[in-house]
């Protein structure tokens, strides 16, 4: 059963031997090089192998004794009991009263039968989902789905916000080189006009068809898209003589250009699209951890079934792996615990993610809402005030572009950043320039980043170099920025599906610590709220300017005075 209270983190004996322990170390004088010269051994107990991928902790800002502090925490808060209950189905969302499910989504169809929620089984309700996904995916792949002229899906649009875009786009973009059916994704997710305006010039009616994805079909943004991208289809068609303008036709064009990911049957019907043309989930599957539910099916469409199960097998293997290592050897629950000691011993709020993989550019983005939505709580699960600070300001670019923006904060700003560093060894582009193959000449920056953040460089080896020693200041490198590197064989789904699930635990276990909900995200709604009360004082509702605070009056009146009809 989960625990109704959290245990108070900051009164276990565990932080405070943290906090004793960090405060020697500072004392000491905490060395990298030191640390590595003294204990030969540091390499080799801080390198876990999982599966395809490597991690190597070794350049942390720990020692083997922070690290068993962090573990005894981690018992102190009872984290193996919540993580079972969260895993068993039980309602460890308290404020919402739901269940916390995601990993059922990636469990294999042979375990049926092994989580009930709510008299449901959970397993067998996702592979009935599944089967439905994947027998659409193979009409589009195949040209058997057509569209309203006979003519072949060429482009698919997901239509969503939040979770219902922001891991589908990520997952098309770092396996765009497994698309294989001549089918392009794209992605519409802001209100804003100018992105359904951009993400459908070049377009064909004929060939695009719409996912819709909304889990109760009223999603303010996704709704308002879904309208524009309804009428851009339908005028489109006409203006091609492909529809006569009549009802009959424009509903058979929505029903043969649209489908929908969502649970409302009722509003996706009255919108126009064939119930059974729609793919649900559960109320237990959070939008940020949804890209394995059917919120993924666009990218069943566009990579394929059996691609996307073996995504979802690299998710399951990162549960399995959560679910039954040690805690001293169990990757995500030793990252999030390091997390932890970043944040509430060194105070550092911000850290960054680093893929050295193009592909990998949308990651970090999508780790801004799974961690900061997840963590960014000042209560806990009880409603009682947080203890410690929580979350950090997750970000990152891909690697080489970020050395050129902000990597000089990371190296010699006066914040402590700790990053992420993820690689693969192996590329489907391979290049050589001059007879340097290009791979190498990438990973080489991968390795020497975290080298140089380890270990910088001192006054001595600066002028060692023959430095002015005027300037010998400004190239010295403190070093002892710590860093995770995370190197992978290749970014197949397989890998992928482990990378996520890897920071959705690393988000669980850093949650626990700080006995918050990691799965509500009130703080969303209040905007949301206020934006319907201010839209239509934009709009030359004097009432509704009337009850605006004076610096909104101030801003609605400049939006009034210059607007462009």
């Amino acid at each position: 059963m989960a625990l109704e209270h959290p245990v108070d983190a900051t009164q276990t004996s565990a932080w405070k031997a943290l906090q004793e322990h960090h405060d020697k170390l500072q004392h000491e004088g905490i060395s990298l090089k030191r640390w590595f010269a003294e204990n030969p051994d540091r390499v080799p107990s801080m390198t876990f192998d999982l599966n395809d991928l490597r991690f190597d902790f070794s350049k942390n800002l720990v020692t083997d004794e922070t690290l068993s502090l962090l573990v005894q925490l981690a018992k102190d808060v009872h984290l193996e009991e919540r993580r079972d209950a969260m895993l068993a189905g039980v309602h460890i969302n308290t404020t919402e009263d739901r269940a916390v499910l995601h990993t059922a989504l990636r469990r294999p169809a042979d375990q049926v039968g092994t989580v009930m929620v709510d008299g449901q089984d959970a397993v067998a309700d996702v592979h009935e989902v599944l089967s439905q996904i994947y027998a659409f995916a193979e009409k589009v792949r195949s040209g058997q789905w057509k569209g309203v002229t006979g003519k072949k899906i060429e482009t698919v649009v997901n239509i969503g916000i939040g979770g219902s875009d922001l891991g589908p786009a990520m997952a098309y973009e770092a396996l765009k080189p497994y698309a294989d059916a001549g089918i392009t994704a794209r992605f519409v997710s802001n209100i804003d006009p100018n992105d359904i305006a951009e993400k459908t010039k070049g377009l064909d009616p004929e060939t695009t068809m719409f996912i819709i994805v909304s889990k109760t079909f009223t999603t303010l943004e996704t709704l308002t898209n879904a309208g524009e991208a309804k009428a851009w289809l339908l005028s489109g068609l006409e203006a091609q003589g492909a529809i006569d303008g009549s009802e009959a036709q424009a509903k058979e064009a929505i029903a043969k250009h649209f489908v929908a990911v969502s649970t409302a049957l009722d509003k996706v019907e009255a919108f126009g699209i064939d119930p059974a043309n729609a793919f649900g989930f559960w109320n237990w599957v959070g939008g940020r951890y949804s890209v394995d539910s059917a919120v993924g099916t666009i990218l069943a469409v566009v990579l394929g079934p059996e691609r996307f199960q073996d995504f979802l097998a690299g998710m399951h293997a990162m549960d399995h792996h959560f679910a039954t290592a040690p805690l001293e050897q169990n990757v995500p629950v030793l990252m999030g615990l390091m997390n932890v000691w970043y944040v509430d011993f060194f105070k550092s709020y911000s850290h960054a993610v680093l893929p050295y993989n193009q592909y990998l550019s949308r990651f970090p983005a999508y780790l801004q809402q799974l961690t900061m939505e997840s963590n960014g709580k000042s209560v806990r699960w009880d409603g009682t005030p947080v203890t410690c600070h929580t979350g950090e300001v997750f970000w990152g670019e891909p690697g080489t572009n970020g050395q050129h923006a902000f990597y000089q904060l990371l190296h010699q700003g006066t914040s402590m950043i700790p990053a992420d560093f993820i690689a693969f060894v192996n590329t489907p582009n391979p290049a050589r320039e001059n007879g340097q193959d290009v791979q190498e000449l990438f990973l080489g920056n991968f390795l020497a980043q975290t080298k140089a953040l380890a270990f910088g460089k001192t006054p001595d080896e600066v002028r060692a170099e023959g430095t002015p020693e005027e300037i010998v200041p400004a190239r010295v490198f403190q070093g002892n920025r710590p860093t995770t590197s995370i190197f992978g064989v290749s970014l197949t789904p397989f890998a992928l599906g482990e990378l996520i699930a890897l920071y959705e635990h690393i988000t669980f276990t850093e949650g626990t610590v700080w006995g918050i909900d990691s799965f509500d995200q009130w703080g969303v709604e209040l905007g949301k709220q206020l934006a319907k009360q201010i839209t239509p004082a934009l709009s030359e509702s004097d009432e509704a300017l009337a009850e605006q605070d004076p610096s909104t009056q101030s801003l609605i009146e400049f939006y009034r005075e210059n607007r462009v009809w």
